[in-house]
């Protein structure tokens, strides 16, 4: 659950997080406010914790409801992770290095790069497992990160954390050793054990689109793309770096093409790459069920 500079647009983030000179700081679950000026900040903090960015209008009538909701489940986590607020009103190069087409929008920053997690209002037990996703990648981004407590935690009784299935432990310790074709082949066996286990498939489509991007040159790659509209490769590989850019409408737009207009092994190939950045993207992502969608109708 994201490439060099973080977000296309207006705002260059990473060139933001370079000229950071302190990490963020505030009162567990305290909401921050993110400008141009402080971005980077935000950027640079995202290496150690979640950053969780509410991007918000005084002239939308949810987002006053949404960010007070936000900011209470947000304090269930202590400072393990960072709310910090945009006001897209205000922050119009922010708004458009962001690519948010409507507000309210939610995305996170884990280490340095974006997560897009929804649109709209959704209510507190979606916020919930949205926020426990974050969780759990940056958990696989080696970051020491805890979950919301429970009603048992909140009363004083900390239950001992349960841990987790020997092949995702070995998953686990691939990624923190940075072996990640040792974190897939661990994945792989859990799924050829339970080929229901969501959470392995979630975590080996995570690692697969870090492991196939991390050397890519994005240049290089869109380069060969725009060249040779026909070449499966190149559209496959611009497709996972908008997925790392946050621009997830085009990555899904540019696999649907091809599965529309190609044929046999090619289309085959497109539909499973794209089914796999669903898994990166999140089931609940209101985009990948449109995504889904339009897929079963190009397949029929």
């Amino acid at each position: 659950m994201n490439a060099s500079t973080p977000f296309a647009g207006a705002v260059d983030l990473a060139s933001l997080a370079a000229k950071a000179n302190a990490p963020a700081t505030g009162a567990p679950g305290a909401p921050q406010t993110m400008t141009e000026t402080n971005a980077g900040q935000f950027v640079q903090e995202s290496q150690r914790r979640p950053v969780l960015v509410l991007l918000c209008s005084s002239l939308e009538p949810q987002c006053a409801d949404l960010t007070a909701r936000v900011t209470a489940i947000v304090r269930e986590y202590g400072d393990s992770v960072l709310l910090v607020t945009v006001d897209v009103d205000i922050e119009v190069g922010l708004a458009g290095a962001f690519q948010i087409q409507a507000v309210p929008a939610m995305l996170a920053l884990v280490a340095g790069r974006p997560v897009p997690l929804f649109q709209g209002a959704p209510d507190d037990s979606q916020i919930r497992g949205v926020f426990a996703q974050v969780v759990e990648v940056a958990r696989q981004a080696g970051m020491d990160v805890s979950g919301a407590p429970s009603a048992e935690a909140d009363a004083g009784h900390v239950p001992a954390e349960a841990p987790l299935p020997p092949l995702h432990q070995e998953a686990f310790e691939a990624i923190e050793r940075d072996d990640l074709g040792g974190a897939l082949a661990a994945y792989d066996k859990a799924l050829k054990e339970n080929p229901r286990d969501a959470d392995a498939r979630a975590g080996r489509a995570q690692v697969g689109l870090i492991a196939r991007a991390r050397d890519a040159d994005p240049a290089v790659v869109r380069a060969a793309a725009a060249d040779a509209p026909s070449d499966i490769d190149a559209q496959l590989a611009v497709a996972d770096l908008d997925i790392l850019g946050g621009q997830v409408e085009d990555a899904f737009a540019r696999l649907l093409d091809v599965i529309v207009s190609t044929t046999g092994d090619d289309r085959d190939r497109a539909r499973l790459r794209l089914v796999d950045l669903f898994e990166v993207v999140g089931p609940t992502d209101v985009r990948v069920a449109t995504a889904r969608k339009v897929l079963a109708s190009a397949l029929n």
